[in-house]
Formats: C-alpha cells, structure tokens, sequence
C-alpha cells in the first residue's frame, strides 16, 4: 500500500498512546509502520531533500496536529502522551480523525486562523484540486512550517521559567545587534531594582544610549497600568528608550497609551516574540535547506 497521508495517520496514533503512557516518535513510527503494513522500502523513503524518511515525517506531523488540538502533550522533552481530551475523543469511537474533526477545538481553530505577518493565515492542505503553480505551493508550504514553528516556540517560551524568559529576552536583543556582547548585556539582567523593569541593555556597542527592558511571561493580555507602570520607571531613570515583551498580548488601551508618551516604548507581543526568534535563530536551529534554481541565460548565449 501507499506510504498513508499525515490524517490518515491521526487516528492510529491517538489510539497507539491510548495507553497513557509516555512514547516517542520513533517508538510510534515503528508501530504505526506495522499496523499499516508497510513494506521495508516504503519505511526507508527518504524526503525529496533525502533529510528523513516519508513516514516519520508524517506520524510527526500528524503529532504536531494533534497537540494543537490538545489531544496529546509533551511532558518532557522528546516524549508525548494522550490527553484527557484525547481520550474523550476516543471513547467517542469516531471512524476517522482528521483536520476537520480537529476544527471543534478551539486551541485548534486558533491555530489555524492565527494571523501572520507575512501571510494572510496557515493553509491546510484539503483534497480539493490546488491550482497554485509550484513555486506558489511551495510558499504556501514553508509559510505552515514556519507557523506551525512560531506556535510550537511560544508554547516552549511560555512552560520556561520567568528567569530563563528574561535571559532570553536579551539573547534575542543581542542576536537582533543591540547590547555589545552577550556577557555585558546579560550583567544587566536583574539589577537595577526597579520594580518595573527586568533588565537594561546597551543600544550599541559603544554604550552611547541605553534601552530599559520589561520581560512578561504572561498568559492573559497586558493591559495599560503595567504599561503605564513601565513608563514612570523609564521616566524616574531618565531613560527614553524601552522594550515591552510578553508572551501573551496587549490591550488596545495599551497599545494606544504608548502612542501619546515622549518615552519611545516598543511593545512585543507573543506572535512577534516567536517570529524574531525564527528570523534571528534564537531557540531554533536549520533543518534543511532547499536551493531553487533557474535556467542561467547568459551561459547559454553566443554572442
């Protein structure tokens, strides 16, 4: 039979850590590959950049999916298992799990819908006809992965510890080329004993201004008194410059406070957080690489 599409694979898997028990990947794939009875050939077909093996890439996506709708969890590092939600579902003995049954949970919905800056929302793909050309589809295609990267780091981002977020925090400003070294920009983490703010860093590298930094590892949205908090310790420190991040979002009463301030504060929400860090490789690292090419006229010319 033909190696079985990513939805195809969801409800196999959900039924394989029916056990409650904590798996990982590899552990599900070889299972899964039986139960699917898939010849020694088909296990070992690689992906068209010859990464890793069709099959296992799909059982992953299929995981990944399924989490979103908080069907399975990842308790540690490597390893998943079935939520309660996922076993209601079960007990539910539905014939078939796919995006569309995943669509009633809302965590799922969410994810699907989540605007991104570059794009209009993740596509999924259907069984409908695509019409896009190739290099449309394959836009299409890095825009989920990149999306689906952007969700997956905010929920690390937001499991860490406050501390851990903070030293974070600089790591990116660092990365993004504020601060100097990561060893001076980290001194600053911390001690400046003002209750509204978590750290400073250098603007540049020779010092010649310095940014008040604010690092909010919070799940409900920031609203205009923490802003407004931020501001007056900006102002006792006759600093200009902050940064706001939060793993979460702002208030529109928030956002409009910083607009009708002479202290110049940026706010970061979750969404941006995770999308800087993907830009600057801050938590994440090069799967693959894909090179596109196109005839070179010149070469074939003979004039």
């Amino acid at each position: 039979m033909a190696i079985p599409d990513y939805q195809t694979i969801m409800l196999p898997l959900l039924r394989f850590a029916e056990d409650k028990q904590e798996h990982t990947l590899r552990e599900a794939t070889d299972i899964l590959s039986v139960q699917f009875n898939l010849s020694q050939e088909e296990r070992e077909q690689l992906l068209a950049s010859g990464r890793k093996p069709i099959f296992y890439d799909r059982v992953g996506w299929a995981k990944t999916y399924l989490g979103q709708a908080k069907l399975l969890e990842s308790p540690k590092r490597r390893l998943f298992r079935i939520t309660k939600r996922g076993t209601d579902l079960l007990k539910q003995n539905p014939q078939t799990v796919n995006d569309k049954t995943l669509q009633q949970f809302p965590e799922f919905k969410e994810f699907v819908s989540r605007k991104n800056k570059k794009s209009e929302k993740i596509v999924i793909q259907s069984n409908e006809e695509i019409l896009n050309t190739p290099e449309e589809s394959l836009e299409t295609a890095y825009q989920t992965i990149r999306n689906t990267l952007a969700t997956e780091i905010l929920d690390k981002v937001k499991s860490c510890s406050p501390a851990f977020f903070e030293r974070l925090v600089v790591e990116l400003l660092v990365a993004m080329g504020y601060g100097g070294t990561l060893q001076d920009a980290g001194k600053a983490v911390g001690k400046s004993g003002d209750g509204g703010i978590d750290g400073i860093i250098k603007e540049d590298r020779l010092g010649l201004d310095v940014i008040y930094l604010q690092a909010k590892r919070w799940e409900g949205n920031v609203s205009r008194p923490e802003i407004q908090k931020f501001a007056g310790a900006l102002l006792g420190n006759q600093a200009r410059k902050g940064v706001f991040i939060t793993t979460s979002d702002f208030t529109k009463e928030a956002k409009d406070y910083v607009k009708t301030i002479s202290s110049n504060i940026i706010l970061i929400d979750g969404e941006e957080l995770a999308e800087l860090m993907i830009d600057y490789n801050v938590g994440v690292s090069v799967a693959t690489t894909y090179e596109i090419k196109k005839i070179d006229s010149d070469y074939f010319s003979e004039d």
